[in-house]
C-alpha cells in the first residue's frame, strides 16, 4: 500500500495575500483579477486570518455598507485552520469536511507557504482515483 500524500503535493504555492488595512473593494478586485476565493490576511507582516469571497458577500448584504471604505480588518476570519506542508492529505480533508472549511492555510516555521482549497482537494481526489484505484 502506498503512503498517504501530503498537502504540499496539491497546495497552491505562493498565494496572493492582502493587508488587514486594505479596503474590501481592493480585496474583491484582487479576487476577481487572480480568480481566487480566499486571501490570507497579513497585519504588520504576520498572518492573522483569511478573507473569503463569502465574507465579502455577507458584508455586502448589510444595508449601507460601502466596500470602498470598509477594511479587510473588519471582515476577515481570525484563527483560520492551518497545517504544515507535510500534513497528511486524508486528515486535512477530513477536518475540512467536518468543519465545513473551504480552505486551509499551509505554514512552515510560522510563514505562509501555500493554500489548500476544496478545489485542490478535488484535484487530489481525481488524481488518486485515476492512478491508485484504476484496475
Amino acid at each position: 500500500m502506498k503512503a498517504i500524500p501530503t498537502v504540499q503535493k496539491y497546495m497552491t504555492t505562493l498565494p496572493h495575500t492582502i493587508g488587514a488595512d486594505q479596503t474590501l473593494e481592493k480585496a474583491e478586485g484582487m479576487m476577481r483579477e487572480f480568480r481566487v476565493k480566499h486571501l490570507p490576511v497579513l497585519k504588520a507582516g504576520e498572518l492573522v486570518g483569511i478573507l473569503t469571497e463569502r465574507d465579502i458577500r455577507l458584508v455586502e448584504s448589510f444595508k449601507d455598507i460601502d466596500l470602498k471604505s470598509m477594511t479587510v480588518d473588519e471582515a476577515y476570519s481570525p484563527d483560520p485552520y492551518m497545517t504544515s506542508p507535510d500534513g497528511a492529505l486524508d486528515e486535512v480533508c477530513a477536518t475540512m469536511v467536518s468543519k465545513h472549511y473551504s480552505c486551509v492555510l499551509v505554514t512552515d516555521a510560522g510563514k505562509l507557504v501555500g493554500v489548500f482549497t476544496w478545489i485542490d482537494a478535488l484535484q487530489a481526489f481525481s488524481e488518486l482515483l485515476g492512478t491508485r484505484l484504476k484496475h
